[in-house]
């Protein structure tokens, strides 16, 4: 484990921090550790939801430290472009509830970072941009595919070709984050979440996720049920359908197991 990828458990919730300041910049090492950390975390039944926040007040992630690539180096930018979509292919698909809490600055693979959480929350003075193209790169690490799906073709194409960084309130609006909370308040909000995310059975989130996911496939509404289907019988095969449903009848709380 790198001290550039922090790790907190409390209770069911893992608290993953990006810990290189000033500018919490991803780096190959905190790349991999990110990826090792949620390979970890999918193993631990006990964890139902993760958060992913910024060490310090000003910055969520700057993204990429562009002096990595000022020689030009095409081997080191295949190694790192490679890093960048293992990490975050892997925070999309952590098994259960993930939600970034932007508390500053996401710029660029910050960005991309929060945009590979299903929630994101923003403190009022958060600013985000995907800049990439305005210093000759692109964005590398599912920008070009996220943002589209998250706030639509224009908006994406705003941000993308024309280098718009937006605040924290236009972020609301146009919905690339669901929620914007007064500075310094953007843990306890995501914590909040994650602790109703816990009450729900996490063998059930995984199965939705999987199916609310599977919907940018371009799958056809007949494809989409079928699965619903398919997936609403393979609960049964769980400890935590008997669980639940029992727990509703005798008037308790359920207790999960994640199996």
């Amino acid at each position: 484990m790198s001290d550039l990828i922090q790790l907190e458990k409390r209770d069911h919730t893992a608290i993953i921090t990006i810990n290189n300041p000033p500018a919490n910049t991803w780096t190959l090492a905190s790349l991999q550790a990110l990826e090792d950390t949620i390979e970890a975390l999918n193993e631990d039944l006990n964890i139902f939801a993760l958060v992913v926040t910024g060490q310090g007040e000003k910055f969520f992630s700057a993204g990429a430290d562009l002096k990595s690539f000022a020689d030009g180096d095409i081997a080191n930018a295949d190694l790192m472009g490679k890093a960048f979509g293992r990490a975050f292919s892997a925070l999309s698909r952590f098994r259960g509830v993930s939600i970034a809490a932007v508390n500053g600055y996401a710029m660029g693979g910050g960005l991309e970072c929060a945009m590979a959480c299903d929630i994101r929350i923003a403190e009022e003075h958060a600013q985000m941009a995907l800049p990439e193209a305005s210093v000759g790169l692109l964005p590398c690490a599912g920008g070009t595919q996220n943002l589209p799906w998250l706030v639509g073709e224009g908006w994406a194409k705003r941000m993308i070709l024309c280098g718009e960084r937006i605040k924290a309130d236009k972020a609301l609006s146009i919905g690339l984050v669901e929620e914007v909370v007064p500075s310094g308040g953007a843990l306890d909000k995501a914590l909040e979440l994650a602790q109703m995310a816990g009450k729900q059975s996490p063998s059930s989130v995984a199965r939705c996720k999987t199916l609310v996911m599977s919907a940018r496939d371009g799958r056809s509404h007949d494809d989409g049920w079928r699965m619903e289907r398919e997936l609403f019988v393979d609960l049964f095969r769980t400890e935590d359908q008997r669980e639940g449903v029992n727990a509703f009848l005798e008037k308790r709380t359920p207790e999960w197991k994640n199996r």
